[in-house]
């Protein structure tokens, strides 16, 4: 049971070391939104290298953003939430 714990610590440990906070994706949403900025933060690098070019589809995808953001942040701490916890064999029942 130890070894569980210890294995459940880790993972929960990785975990909080590379998840996404909404506040941070916001700030940067505000100060660098028309360059994808965000979306660089999130890992989306072809929207945001899209968006870096086309000056965020022209303003249309950076204010469209402003109501995806948060559940972009969601999706992708689901994601690596979902990716570590298979990694230390740990079924996670909160996704």
């Amino acid at each position: 049971m130890d070894e569980l714990r210890y294995r459940v610590l880790r993972a929960e440990s990785e975990y909080d070391s590379v998840k996404k906070d909404a506040r941070v994706a916001y700030g940067i949403w505000l100060v660098l939104g028309i360059f994808g900025g965000h979306r660089f933060y999130l890992g989306d690098t072809g929207r945001s290298i899209a968006m870096l070019f086309t000056l965020g589809g022209l303003g249309v995808w950076t204010l469209a953003d402003l109501f995806f953001v948060g559940r972009r942040v969601r999706t992708v701490n689901r994601a690596r939430r979902a990716a570590i916890m298979a990694r230390y064999g740990i079924v996670d029942a909160s996704s």
